[in-house]
């Protein structure tokens, strides 16, 4: 079977597609990993399929047909409530799941507690767009809290841009959280969270260039240092903002 490069990721190498399949390496947390996808599936989430090992050693999942948010049209309002409802069917989903306590995980930012077994990359350059609308790459689930998921997916899918206008960005905020249907607590510390977490990924990025470890490395320098430093700024300046915007009356 002829297998295609699958280009794009940062911090993948050696993703091929062949026919309606994804393969991609096999690490120690594969297992986990590919458990918690078949879990969300199994409890109603539409996540790519698992078929487990190739002859390769590589893992196997279900190829997605779609264009990914990232490089599509800016979501809509209503766009952004249906991103938002899939958030959080699958912070629901992994809310009944119980990983085996030998699993294993790679994760490469601390998270402030272990709630649930989390995504952790929920953002537009892992939603495909299409007939269905699927987040792919989940290599980076680990043990997180479904404050922390939400604030890195909300922030990510709405304020990525420091160049927008805020209160554009608020009313597109507004609407992912209503489609989350957040309660009253997330929607009070979510802000706070949200430059928490654009943090988080602007120390990985400069730490690893410090120390010289790739891919993160490389990427500090080549654009992701600055866009994170330049979001976190974006999305703690405005807290305020965004307290009002995701607090108004639903």
């Amino acid at each position: 079977m002829e297998e295609i490069l699958l280009t794009g990721g940062n911090a993948s190498e050696g993703v091929m597609r062949a026919g309606s399949t994804v393969r991609k390496p096999w690490t120690a947390a594969t297992p986990s990993v590919l458990a918690y996808m078949k879990a969300v599936n199994d409890a109603g989430v539409d996540v790519p399929a698992v078929y487990g090992q190739d002859p390769q050693g590589r893992q196997v999942t279900e190829f997605v047909p779609g264009r990914l948010a990232m490089d599509s049209a800016p979501l809509t309002l209503s766009g952004q409530h249906r991103v938002g409802s899939l958030v959080r069917a699958i912070h629901d989903a992994s809310a009944t799941y119980e990983p085996d306590s030998d699993s294993t995980w790679i994760t490469h930012i601390p998270t402030p507690g272990a709630e649930l077994i989390c995504h952790n990359d929920l953002a537009p350059w892992n939603l495909l767009i299409g007939e269905r609308w699927v987040f792919i790459d989940w290599d980076a689930a680990s043990p997180s809290t479904r404050l922390w998921d939400l604030a890195y997916a909300a922030q990510a899918f709405t304020l990525n841009d420091a160049s927008a206008n805020p209160r554009t960005a608020a009313r597109a905020l507004a609407a992912f959280i209503d489609g989350y249907g957040a309660n009253d607590e997330l929607r009070a510390t979510l802000p706070t969270a949200m430059w928490q977490r654009t943090t988080a990924m602007y120390e990985l990025l400069k730490t690893s260039h410090d120390a010289g470890t790739e891919p993160w490395g490389t990427m500090f320098t080549t654009g992701h240092g600055k866009h994170w430093h330049s979001v976190t700024r974006f999305v703690k300046n405005n807290e305020s903002l965004w307290l009002e915007a995701i607090r108004a009356v639903r």
